[in-house]
């Protein structure tokens, strides 16, 4: 789907659809989600660009992803989507900023864009004054977004970690116990895969703006050097308190881990004791259970009861002695 963004007379027009030339070439900026090869034929004729393939997005080496063809550059960068929802993911996003447009090819749809153009329904001129202006803003409000979803990461981090460390000190049944457990490790691990997403959306964003900041290309203005630089700061930031957050994660990971490690301890030491203080039992219980004809107790009158306590016995002192020694 193409949507185009012109603003004229102090007044946003959006343009959804193919489109002629001449209406592309006075858009500032032009969205491309999902789209088809008419469209990308028509954004290249009427730009004189070439639109990057989706394989071509995909490319990890940093030349693929960061260069200058003319008087175009070309940024591509993993964007996290989807984070509220359990079907979150990574997503190629490229941002082809020339001197008057922005074209921008996605194959997946990040909260930021939605809210970024609703954004621009206010404020036209104020976000649309020139291309790299659009991109700037656009990143700005992918950072805010960031930042609000580190935010909620950490606030689902603090509440694992009281629940899980509420039931290890909580006398509660084990099923119950077991299932806390269980729904607190799910929580850590889609708190460190969203973690580690961010990350590297930031990472990229950083990339993005140190290229676009080092290049004394006509489409980067002077006066948005002051916008690049309060984005380096703040993406660094965010980058320093994601992997404060991974790094928690993983403590409370392993904190969990090792809390169900006790508790599996506890179980395997119940049936050893369980086991070794049967054992002497079960070897009277064999004895006197053997059918020799000669048995010196096997005419005794007292000798059944004597085999009962016996083994009674028998199976309490070991229990008597591990609690001694502090085993129970």
């Amino acid at each position: 789907m193409m949507t185009s963004y012109t603003v004229e007379g102090g007044r946003l027009l959006v343009r959804d659809g193919v489109q002629a030339p001449e209406l592309l070439r006075a858009a500032v900026w032009i969205d491309l989600l999902n789209p088809t090869p008419e469209e990308e034929r028509i954004v290249q004729q009427a730009l004189r660009v070439e639109i990057p393939t989706r394989e071509e997005m995909q490319e990890i080496e940093s030349s693929s992803r960061l260069y200058r063809e003319d008087d175009f550059l070309f940024l591509t960068a993993p964007f996290l989507y989807g984070a509220d929802t359990d079907e979150f993911g990574s997503t190629a996003i490229t941002f082809v900023l020339g001197s008057a447009q922005l074209v921008t090819v996605r194959y997946a749809t990040p909260k930021a864009f939605p809210v970024f153009a609703a954004r621009c329904q206010r404020a036209p001129l104020a976000l649309l004054g020139s291309a790299d202006g659009v991109m700037l803003h656009l990143f700005e409000q992918i950072v805010d977004r960031l930042a609000d979803i580190l935010e909620r990461i950490a606030s689902d981090m603090d509440r694992a970690s009281r629940a899980a460390f509420r039931t290890a000190r909580a006398e509660i049944k084990a099923t119950r116990k077991d299932a806390d457990l269980k729904n607190t490790l799910i929580t850590l691990g889609q708190v460190g895969e969203v973690t580690t997403r961010a990350n590297e959306t930031l990472l990229g964003l950083s990339r993005i703006l140190t290229f676009v900041g080092a290049e004394k290309a006509a489409a980067v203005r002077k006066e948005n050097q002051a916008l690049i630089k309060s984005l380096v700061r703040d993406v660094r930031s965010l980058v320093e308190h994601a992997n404060f957050l991974n790094n928690k994660a993983n403590f409370l990971l392993d904190a969990v881990l090792g809390i169900i490690n006790v508790e599996q301890t506890n179980i395997i030491k119940t049936f050893t004791v369980a086991s070794v203080a049967l054992m002497a039992p079960t070897l009277v219980a064999s004895i006197y259970g053997m059918n020799f004809e000669v048995m010196p107790e096997l005419k005794w009158t007292l000798g059944y009861p004597f085999a009962l306590v016996l083994m009674v016995v028998s199976a309490v002192l070991p229990i008597l002695y591990f609690k001694r020694k502090g085993w129970l």
